[in-house]
């Protein structure tokens, strides 16, 4: 009683914002004591306070995931509250005040279009109860750039940083240059001070980082179609058309590692572009349009670790469950695991043989005659000493180090095929330049066929293997792993 009776106190008659502040600083946010750290992001709720049935519902979908979720933060990443603002906004907001969770907000493209701006709304925000948000600096382009400290529940220190930008609304000419705004130039020179002052702080370490706004990158469009890529891409992406170079910072700076963005409210999917996860929340009100459902996208960071889980809960159930930086799905019953051969004669190095000749795929060098035959202490494209115009099939047992979801990676010049236990993971077949591919398979603990095949046709030869699993980074495949029977 006493907490609701506190929350109402910074309420003041309709259709007035309070101005006072009800906060003596931010709350501290810390990792649990299981050492991991949940948000749930919710976007475009976009409340109308005419829509009695509509909002009765928004409201209880946000109650019922956050009393499924129990996170840690929520983070709501804009176009919360349409017309009439100061009804709105504080119809919606006991919603998240009185479920005693930490949040905050970035603001989209339509929530100052009312009777309120963006700094009159935070101006409200901040007398809430559990809203750890800012506007920022006031020098900065738009309102609410601003970052989080998460910090270990151990030590105290700062382990990993959430960044806030506003993403704004229209550009100054939307039939000539951009619908939409761009995050401006002097936002990002604000980042890369942050992010740069942190970095030093820690021995040169980037912390692992997160980014929120509420329009999308342009960079979103680069993994719609990709095959790695999970969810609903049902909509265009609505990014800017300008491309003001947040990105490009992101990954200079080497700290960010997922960005997660609303707006386009058929979309929600996940991937990953430059080794930067891109990730659509789900749209969250029931005034707003879509037809993929309502909820939210939940993320959970583990401390001391650089990736985060991901997944969306929605009206329709949990879905999309994905991990940066593997690229895939994180839970063992998505997958169907291969178990491991048994065998017990083996000796290191993998068998191969070489062929000569000029060939324009992998299946037309295995079906020819090869002139010479070995043990390779490991995969390389130089095993034999000779320039170009040949082909190599190595094959033998590769041993896992434990079972997990692995990501295997074949980069070479010209064609390259890899295999485990009979399965074509990574395909980078045909005439090419040097290139990289990429694929799963969920392996058991042990020793697993291992197959590849590789052909060259240019004075320049690149064949490498790497592999990373949720457990542990990318690294090379190397000889100490590599067996035959």
């Amino acid at each position: 009683m006493l907490f609701i009776i506190l929350t109402l106190g910074v309420i003041t008659a309709p259709g007035v914002f309070s101005q006072q502040s009800g906060r003596e600083g931010a709350k501290a946010l810390y990792f649990n004591k299981e050492r991991r750290f949940k948000i749930v992001q919710f976007t475009d709720i976009h409340w109308k306070v005419k829509e009695v049935e509509k909002s009765d519902r928004t409201a209880k979908l946000i109650r019922e995931i956050l009393q499924a979720e129990q996170p840690d933060l929520v983070v709501i990443t804009g176009d919360i509250v349409n017309d009439p603002a100061d009804e709105g906004w504080k119809a919606l907001m006991p919603v998240f005040t009185q479920s005693g969770i930490p949040f905050t907000v970035t603001m989209g493209n339509h929530d100052h279009e009312s009777n309120r701006t963006r700094q009159e709304i935070f101006d409200y925000l901040e007398t809430l109860s559990g809203f750890v948000g800012e506007k920022g600096p006031e020098h900065l382009t738009g309102v609410g750039n601003y970052m989080l400290e998460l910090r270990s529940p151990g030590s105290g220190n700062v382990v990993a940083l959430l960044y806030f930008l506003d993403s704004h609304d229209y550009s100054f000419s939307r039939d000539v240059v951009s619908d939409y705004d761009w995050i401006r130039f002097d936002q990002i020179a604000w980042y890369r001070e942050q992010s740069k002052r942190y970095t030093l702080k820690n021995g040169r370490k980037p912390y692992p980082a997160l980014a929120f706004f509420h329009i999308p990158l342009p960079e979103y469009k680069e993994i719609r179609e990709q095959p790695t890529t999970i969810g609903e891409r049902s909509e265009k992406v609505y990014s800017p058309l300008i491309n003001s170079g947040l990105f490009t910072s992101f990954i200079e700076m080497k700290d960010v590692m997922g960005i997660f963005a609303g707006h386009d409210h058929n979309n929600n999917y996940s991937g990953m572009y430059k080794g930067i996860g891109l990730n659509y929340g789900q749209s969250s009100g029931y005034s707003g349009y879509g037809d993929i459902g309502k909820g939210a996208r939940i993320i959970e960071l583990q401390e001391g670790k650089r990736g985060y889980n991901t997944w969306i809960r929605s009206d329709k159930g949990d879905a999309l469950y994905y991990n940066y930086p593997l690229g895939s799905s994180f839970r063992d019953e998505d997958y169907q695991f291969h178990a491991a051969q048994k065998t017990k004669r083996y000796a290191p190095g993998l068998q191969y043989l070489y062929y000569k000749g000029a060939y324009k795929s992998v299946q037309e060098m295995a079906a020819g005659q090869p002139e010479k035959t070995g043990i390779a202490k490991e995969i390389a494209a130089d095993i034999i000493e000779t320039e170009e115009n040949f082909g190599m099939a190595f094959t033998g047992l590769i041993k896992i180090p434990s079972k997990s979801i692995y990501r295997f990676f074949l980069s070479s010049g010209d064609g390259a095929q890899l295999f485990i236990n009979g399965k074509l993971v990574a395909n980078n077949d045909g005439l090419h330049k040097i290139q990289k591919v990429e694929g799963f398979i969920a392996l058991e603990e042990g020793y697993h066929d291992l197959k590849l095949l590789y052909f060259n046709t240019r004075p320049k030869k690149q064949l490498s293997v790497s592999f990373m699993s949720l457990d542990a980074d990318e690294k090379a495949v190397q000889g100490s792993i590599l067996y035959h029977r």
